[in-house]
């Protein structure tokens, strides 16, 4: 079985948790002898090839003639004739066009409309045009490799998806990471995203959503039919290693790791920090990230005059993250809307006792971390002053915490994906 899938980021070079799914993903899909070929907007050169084919839709040239017609190719028929007529040309500039094509001066291929495309692969002011340009690379690709079925990740490959399957008829499984009602409240919904995501899962064939939850929300905010939205928890990376433990202050740290963002819930990790600091003022508070809401973060920690007990990173990848875990006593994910959330298994991998908000997806996997909803703030500062200061309850959570994520493989996770393939297939 071959797959055509398209991403938008890949390690090494990642914003969030989507690259370190698809990674995952895809190493477990090669464990069952399923062949993936990733297509993303730039590849850096630096990307693991060992499980994947990586294709650089920034190497990829694309008729644009071709890629128009096909959009209306269900609605109206097409008879092709042979003509040098180009739209838009003058009497004198047609025939000056004419003469150099009939010597040789230019070549007949550059009338066809042919180029590439040049994608950041980021999240920039240009993202909507990002968008639209992958999904025309993506129908060339799709006229130009074999494949046997499609998967789209996220809402920024949707468009590819669609156009793919409209290119080659073969069956398209969109993924749902996230939805516009986890990363925004619903008065501040981006209407133009949320059409892309219903549009991709009104075309799929199947829907496959990160959580429970998330295939909830699938199913009653865009409409979808039960019938055709799977549920397809995530796992962790091993990476082969144990993460050392090695600390450099006698103090407790406590970690926020995540963007910083309203889906993330950063200000009430802040309020749950000041509040444990009233009872244990020696305490040293990481937030590892960063986001629209830093600002309003860092002004809200001064304002409390805790801030003195905090510290600010940045984004943190690979290494750095490891580092940071192995000196962290304690982890806390208080995030509104998550639709999973893999860095609580990355803590939870490296023997971090965890807490995470009742409101995401992971808490639907994991025994063993303390679950409190995200607008707790008492509830959260209970969980980590419980943790800190009884070395009997850190000590169980972290080594029962570290037994849920070693059964959590994405082998698994893609034994699942891959019947979910062949049973689309057969009905397509």
């Amino acid at each position: 079985m071959k797959v055509l899938m398209f991403g938008w980021e890949f390690p090494p070079h990642i914003a969030g948790g989507l690259g370190t799914a698809c990674y995952g993903l895809t190493k477990g899909l090669a464990k069952n002898n399923v062949e993936v070929l990733f297509v993303m907007p730039k590849a850096s050169r630096e990307e693991d090839e060992s499980y994947v084919k990586i294709i650089n839709a920034s190497d990829v040239e694309v008729n644009t003639r071709l890629v128009h017609l096909q959009a209306f190719s269900e609605e109206v028929q097409f008879i092709e004739v042979e003509s040098k007529l180009v739209p838009y040309l003058g009497v004198d500039e047609y025939y000056r066009i004419v003469d150099q094509l009939n010597s040789g001066i230019l070549e007949d291929e550059k009338m066809g409309g042919k180029r590439k495309y040049e994608f950041s692969g980021k999240y920039t002011a240009n993202l909507m045009n990002e968008v639209e340009h992958y999904a025309m690379v993506a129908a060339e690709i799709a006229r130009n490799y074999n494949f046997d079925i499609i998967h789209a990740h996220d809402w920024l490959t949707y468009k590819a998806g669609v156009a793919a399957r409209k290119v080659s008829g073969k069956p398209l499984v969109v993924h749902v990471h996230a939805t516009e009602f986890d990363r925004s409240s619903d008065h501040n919904r981006n209407d133009i995203v949320y059409g892309l995501e219903r549009y991709g899962m009104q075309e799929a064939d199947a829907v496959c959503a990160v959580s429970d939850l998330t295939r909830n929300i699938v199913i009653q905010k865009y409409g979808i039919p039960a019938e055709k939205v799977f549920t397809l928890h995530n796992a962790v990376e091993p990476t082969g290693k144990e993460v050392v433990r090695e600390k450099y202050v006698e103090e407790k740290i406590v970690t926020f790791l995540g963007r910083v963002t309203f889906q993330k819930g950063p200000e009430y990790f802040v309020e749950a920090a000041k509040k444990v600091l009233e009872k244990v003022p020696n305490v040293r508070f990481v937030l590892a990230g960063d986001g629209d809401m830093m600002a309003q973060t860092i002004s809200r920690v001064a304002e409390l005059g805790i801030a003195d007990r905090f510290h600010f990173t940045g984004f943190l990848r690979g290494a750095d993250i490891d580092l940071m875990f192995g000196m962290s006593d304690v982890y806390v994910m208080p995030s509104i809307s998550e639709p999973f959330g893999i860095s609580p298994l990355e803590a939870m991998r490296a023997n971090v006792p965890t807490i995470i908000s009742k409101q995401s997806g992971v808490a639907e996997v994991l025994t063993h971390a303390i679950k409190v909803d995200f607008w707790d703030i008492d509830g959260i500062a209970d969980a980590i002053y419980g943790i800190i200061n009884y070395p009997a309850l850190s000590d169980f959570f972290a080594v029962k915490g570290k037994e849920d994520v070693d059964n959590l493989k994405w082998e698994y996770v893609a034994k699942k994906l891959k019947e979910i393939y062949r049973q689309t297939m057969e009905k397509v």
